[in-house]
């Protein structure tokens, strides 16, 4: 009796840990940049929205790179979301108050991507906290669309561009 316990816990555990081993060999990244502008002359202490092109994904070729495909993909999160003031070149974060970024697509609805509130920094970068919203019908997608909603704390005297770095983490089936 006490080796047929310990031959299915050896058997259990086995199994645990090959699955996990799996997971990691079949998770990678998927990285997507876009940029949006923060123009100058809107009120402050108001949430707007700030235009935000469609983003192309580039996650076929990705896909195809660790070797995959979109079938077999079966979770997809964000793992991080940096945004940086490419111009004005000596701009920094310190006008924001708040920034939520959401994501959509055509046939799918609008989900919160990430978000900074109480924003008191003095440099040109900032990381938003990430959602825990699985993302494999959007990056799966040709295309997706992001809204930036975005609160300052001051009048902008000048239009303040911003790009955004997106590393999306993905799981897919081995087969």
């Amino acid at each position: 009796m006490k080796t047929t316990f310990l031959t299915l816990s050896l058997l259990l555990s086995f199994a645990m840990v090959s699955c996990d081993v799996i997971d990691r060999l079949m998770t990678f990244d998927v990285h997507d940049q876009s940029t949006f502008s923060i123009n100058s002359g809107l009120p402050f202490n108001s949430p707007f929205d700030a235009p935000t092109p469609d983003v192309t994904t580039n996650s076929t070729s990705e896909f195809e790179n660790n070797n995959t495909n979109a079938g077999l993909v079966k979770d997809v999160k964000l793992k991080q979301l940096k945004l940086t003031i490419t111009n004005p070149s000596d701009k920094t974060f310190s006008f924001l108050k708040a920034i939520h970024i959401y994501i959509s697509t055509d046939g799918n609805d609008e989900v919160e991507l990430a978000y900074l509130d109480n924003i008191s920094v003095t440099t040109n970068s900032i990381n938003l906290t990430c959602t825990s919203k699985k993302l494999d019908k959007y990056i799966k997608a040709d295309s997706y669309k992001l809204r930036t909603q975005v609160t300052t704390r001051e009048t902008l005297m000048q239009k303040v561009d911003v790009q955004s770095d997106m590393t999306f983490r993905v799981t897919a089936d081995p087969m």
